[in-house]
């Protein structure tokens, strides 16, 4: 038996206009990124060079992965959102059934084999975004910031299949110079605007309830926070497991 390991592989999760999309602006090479557009095709919010295909079908998502692997047109796969794309199997696979029962466990196990056929074997860099929810867990009275998902899945969270997760936020300039970042470059607009939209990649007090993770050591305490660049992340991982 073989084993899979995809080290290219984040997942982007933040709250609507924090800079999910944004953070894709300096892929390298971008017109061998593959963008699996699963938001009815909305526009990214910068011009790029990317190869753009429109999922309409959640299955169209496995078919790209299989025209992607080892084709060298392709070096980054990004599939935006992962929230978009199963709230599309649910319109799509489960609504129109009378059997809900079986179509629920069918849910669940496309996501399953989507994370073990195709990207756990695929040799691109792959990049989820995702758009995440905030509730109150009433047992320890604390908010918790997950992707929502429905089903057997929600028990342990989507999180759960990726070893990297960052978060996007929007913070104000004070907060993110205090930490000293070596991974943060703070620009004159920046500084115009009080605010900077950066990724977190690990928990801070304030931030206990979010699922950030990462393996051990691979963003120090002074990188808590980053510029919300997606290609600076994927070198980052690329430095750490090589």
């Amino acid at each position: 038996m073989t084993q899979f390991v995809n080290d290219q592989l984040v997942l982007i999760s933040g709250e609507s206009g924090t800079g999910k999309s944004l953070s894709l602006m300096n892929l390298r090479n971008s017109e061998k990124v593959m963008y699996l557009n699963c938001e009815s095709g909305k526009r990214l919010p910068f011009r790029n060079k990317f190869k753009t295909y429109v999922i309409t079908d959640p299955l169209q998502v496995y078919e790209a992965f299989t025209h992607a692997n080892g084709n060298p047109d392709f070096d980054v796969i990004v599939i935006d959102t992962l929230t978009f794309l199963m709230d599309m199997y649910e319109s799509n696979y489960i609504i129109p059934l009378a059997d809900k029962q079986k179509a629920w466990g069918d849910y669940q196990q496309y996501f399953k084999n989507l994370m073990q056929l195709y990207v756990a074997p695929s040799n691109k860099q792959v990049l989820f975004l995702a758009h995440t929810k905030s509730e109150l867990n009433t047992s320890i009275n604390e908010y918790t910031v997950s992707v929502p998902v429905k089903g057997a899945l929600k028990a342990n969270g989507l999180e759960a299949y990726f070893s990297t997760v960052v978060s996007t936020k929007k913070l104000p300039l004070k907060d993110v110079k205090a930490y000293g970042s070596d991974l943060i470059n703070i620009s004159e607009r920046d500084e115009t605007l009080g605010f900077k939209h950066v990724f977190q990649t690990q928990l801070t007090k304030a931030t206990v309830g979010d699922r950030i993770r990462s393996p051990l050591n691979m963003f120090t305490v002074p990188q808590t926070y980053m510029d919300n660049d997606a290609q600076l992340l994927l070198d980052h991982l690329n430095n750490y497991y090589s």
